[in-house]
């Protein structure tokens, strides 16, 4: 799998860029289809470890001008400090370590949909362009759930910022902080902040859980009372020394709420539920992904690959490369060629592939 990837990651490069290699990357759909390509034909959480494993180490900035760091457990903790090491590439670790930080307390915080992060490896180019991959699982059902994001197209943190989600299922209820619906929770949740710590406190007491109503009756004068539902539960306990910190802190906005140390998921959560129940500013509760289809699990017993064809392809791929650099454009024409074999591409609306 390891030289395959270098050579189709080393093809596109020279045809078309190492951003473009990152973008590809960035998508959910083109990065199962090169998951299988290299011979990884199990549609499982496996397919998004395996592949960035097979891609960190195939991937080398003298050849490919890309590079990947990061993978599962300590090696995702440890993606900062590595970035920092490659400022001798003349990069801006410290700020590429920033932004991986980011991406992990946004898909950890800002969307609760019940899948734990446990894998996070970073691509990053010579130019600062990167895409980061990671992974949740859900240890209820066992299904994971892939999150990529890309420098290509992000404006922010908090405002719908992924280039891509995929899962083998759809939730029927997350709170998603991310989306344009959320925006008024969002601006609520940090006049909160902003406000006093002692309201917020007030105000986090006062808000039922589940089999209570809510404040509507007493706040609004009406005899309708309304019944919390089960997935809007409020967190047990809030981290009051961080909600002080960011009221001392005073943040503008809700990225800088959101990324200051500290601010968890449970406090999160608390502040968008209190800014529904009590001054009703929802936040969005539909699930984000975009696309579902994986299926699967580590269980199945993949075909097996058939390693004589399998490296004669990647020699081909080799030779193909050697005749461009030696200038002989033919041999490459006849490999573009190949692509007036393959199936039309079928364009599917994205909300038909869930």
């Amino acid at each position: 799998m390891i030289p395959m990837a270098g050579a189709l990651c080393k093809f596109i490069v020279d045809e078309y860029g190492t951003a473009e290699l990152l973008k590809r990357l960035s998508d959910p759909v083109y990065f199962q289809a090169l998951s299988n390509v290299l011979g990884y034909d199990w549609d499982s959480s496996g397919s998004t470890t395996v592949t960035c494993a097979v891609l960190k180490t195939a991937l080398f900035f003298e050849e490919h001008g890309v590079v990947g760091v990061g993978g599962k457990g300590v090696a995702a903790l440890r993606v900062p400090e590595h970035l920092r090491a490659l400022e001798d590439y003349g990069l801006d670790g410290a700020g590429l370590g920033d932004v991986s930080r980011a991406v992990a307390k946004v898909d950890n915080a800002a969307v609760q949909d019940g899948y734990k992060l446990y894998q996070h490896v970073f691509f990053v180019d010579a130019d600062g362009n990167w895409t980061v991959v990671q992974q949740g699982m859900n240890a209820e059902n066992g299904d994971a759930r892939r999150y990529h994001w890309s420098s290509d197209n992000i404006k922010n943190y908090i405002d719908e910022p992924h280039a891509g989600l995929i899962s083998g299922k759809v939730n029927e209820h997350t709170m998603d902080m991310t989306s344009t619906i959320s925006e008024e929770c969002r601006r609520v949740s940090v006049d909160l902040i902003r406000d006093s710590p002692t309201r917020v406190r007030r105000h986090f007491e006062d808000v039922k859980s589940y089999g209570a109503s809510t404040l509507d009756y007493w706040l609004d004068g009406n005899s309708k009372t309304t019944e919390i539902p089960a997935y809007k539960v409020v967190p047990s306990r809030m981290d009051w020394r961080a909600v002080r910190r960011a009221y001392e802190a005073q943040p503008c906005d809700y990225e800088e709420l959101l990324l200051m140390e500290g601010i968890g998921p449970a406090t999160i959560r608390g502040l968008s539920l209190i800014s529904e129940m009590i001054y009703g500013a929802p936040p969005a509760w539909a699930d984000p992904v975009r696309m579902c289809f994986a299926f699967g699990g580590k269980d199945g017993v993949p075909f097996p690959v058939p390693r004589a064809e399998y490296d004669e392809a990647i020699r081909f791929m080799e030779r193909s490369l050697n005749d461009a650099k030696m200038g002989r454009k033919d041999k490459v024409i006849g490999l573009k060629r190949l692509r007036e074999f393959a199936p039309p591409v079928l364009r599917t609306p994205v909300a038909a592939m869930q």
